[in-house]
């Protein structure tokens, strides 16, 4: 007999307002979680009907929808810790009203609670109410003094080992002629190397071309190049993915943004690619002639290991 899959875990968000839990399903997303906000209680078990879910979880409680009632939330955590085999988290944000106070005042929004009344009425009804939560919650994060750069690093020290997910690498290949692509985190340029354009039979490929990889290997400075990239990646990866970055954007550049980038986009690639990273490569000269899809495309895993 196969195994049986392992329950899908699921975790549950909620706090009083204005304590960060839309930034925590947002996180929680980042993450590789299924996430859904606002979601009325009523419609929680309905989502495991039918085929397995594939996905983690993460799922924000406010107090605001009109089915809530704290006897149905406790009840939905006893049942899905039931469903799960334990793998069902009761997260609960807390954060002290003076703060939370300070967060409406500079928001000028209403307290879901007190619409009609003053925000400290409303904090200090929605705090009592949900106080038998915060006695049940499994993991209890204040952010009276957490930035929500603050609360990601949290997030991921509790909930980054729940799924698969690892940093996105997003590498591509672009012409200096174009200027530098925006909002790259990091730019290489490989404009020293010998260039396949004053090669008349390579002129009109591009360097996912064998010939014009042949050609650009000739050159004794490509192995020391790739050594210093991958060493730098080597370290800046890792410590990029623990400040708790989901995705970061590398950009290499030629001339022409055809021939030499183009070869050491897919090398570097590939080298990630053999230590564990997703990684996924786009050519923007290539995608912009037609030549290449306009989108990134995933370069399978190989079966390497990040850090």
């Amino acid at each position: 007999m196969s195994p049986q899959p392992r329950p899908t875990r699921v975790v549950l968000v909620t706090g009083p307002s204005g304590a960060g839990r839309s930034t925590a399903i947002n996180v929680l997303e980042d993450l590789g979680f299924e996430a859904i906000d606002n979601i009325p209680l009523r419609m929680i078990p309905r989502l495991f009907e039918g085929e397995p879910l594939t996905h983690p979880l993460a799922l924000g409680i406010d107090v605001r929808n009109r089915d809530f009632s704290l006897a149905r939330l406790l009840e939905l955590h006893d049942s899905l810790l039931f469903q799960t085999e334990g793998n069902a988290t009761l997260l609960y944000l807390d954060c002290r009203p003076d703060v939370l106070l300070r967060r409406y005042s500079e928001t000028r929004r209403r307290h879901p609670l007190a619409q009609d009344e003053t925000p400290e009425i409303g904090i200090a009804r929605e705090i009592e109410l949900l106080r038998p939560v915060e006695r049940r919650a499994d993991i209890l994060i204040d952010t009276s003094h957490l930035s929500p750069h603050d609360l990601k690093g949290e997030l991921h020290q509790w909930f980054a080992d729940a799924t698969s997910q690892k940093l996105a690498v997003a590498l591509q290949s672009f012409s200096f002629k174009r200027g530098i692509p925006h909002g790259v985190d990091m730019v290489f340029d490989c404009r020293f190397l010998a260039n396949p354009h004053w090669e008349p039979t390579l002129r009109a490929k591009t360097g996912l071309d064998a010939e014009v990889q042949e050609f650009v290997a000739q050159d004794s400075r490509l192995p020391t190049f790739l050594t210093k990239i991958s060493d730098m990646l080597t370290f800046l990866l890792p410590e990029v993915d623990r400040e708790g970055k989901t995705h970061v954007s590398i950009a290499i550049g030629c001339t022409g943004g055809q021939h030499r980038s183009v070869v050491v986009t897919e090398q570097v690639a590939r080298t990630l690619a053999e230590q564990g990273w997703r990684v996924s490569i786009g050519h923007k000269e290539l995608a912009r002639r037609g030549i290449a899809p306009s989108g990134n495309t995933v370069v399978p895993d190989i079966g390497g290991t990040a850090e």
